[in-house]
């Protein structure tokens, strides 16, 4: 038998709907709350902008413009050789903790497990609104946080955006939001080559 809902915040919310129709109606007043409400939706939309334009390549030049993504890619041209299964796997430092992350041009954004996150130290964004994301498996929700750095041989990149899920597994993905800062990127036969904007010194 289902649970039948709680009586009290049902007719609460009527009441408030009830009031807040009523309230329209009065000169003036009803004018001033519709103008409220638009701004809360304007202010909503900007929000879901602000928090969503740094996750998406196809969104990058409003983060630009706006100056809300802070990631600077640079370093050396980085040349990957392809993997027996035929994909591109680079050996990362995310925090200082060591990495292989799978390349995937078809990735909107860069995707690491939980795990990966726990041991780099990474904090979830504030993020009011939650990412619904759609892989081969399906619908998949995640968190947002960001990568302070990740350095990919002499190649840096700072202040990345990232998602973070138990759902992607042990798998760890860069993707377009980190390939598309980079000067440029190609595959000639079976390498993958990566050229950044400027030259970083290589850590040991």
């Amino acid at each position: 038998m289902p649970a039948s809902l709680p009586l009290v915040p049902i007719v609460v919310a009527a009441g408030a709907v009830l009031l807040l129709a009523l309230l329209t109606r009065v000169p003036f007043l009803g004018a001033a709350i519709r103008v409220a409400i638009s701004l809360a939706l304007v202010a909503l939309v900007v929000l879901m902008v602000t928090e969503r334009a740094p996750l998406s390549p196809f969104l990058g030049s409003v983060a630009d413009t706006l100056h809300l993504d802070e990631q600077e890619v640079a370093g050396k041209e980085v040349r990957i050789r392809m993997a027996p299964n035929g994909h591109f796997f680079a050996t990362v430092t995310m925090n200082g903790v060591r990495r292989r992350m799978l390349v995937d041009s078809g990735a909107t954004v860069t995707a690491i497990s939980t795990e990966t996150a726990a041991e780099a130290g990474l904090k979830p964004d504030l993020d009011p609104v939650p990412v619904v994301l759609q892989t081969a498996n399906g619908t998949v929700a995640a968190k947002t946080s960001t990568v302070p750095e990740l350095r990919l041989g002499a190649i840096v990149a700072r202040n990345l955006k990232v998602v973070v899920s138990p759902a992607f597994g042990d798998m760890d993905v860069i993707g377009m939001n980190f390939l598309s800062k980079l000067a440029s990127w190609r595959v000639e036969g079976k390498t993958l080559i990566l050229v950044p904007h400027h030259p970083q010194p290589v850590k040991a």
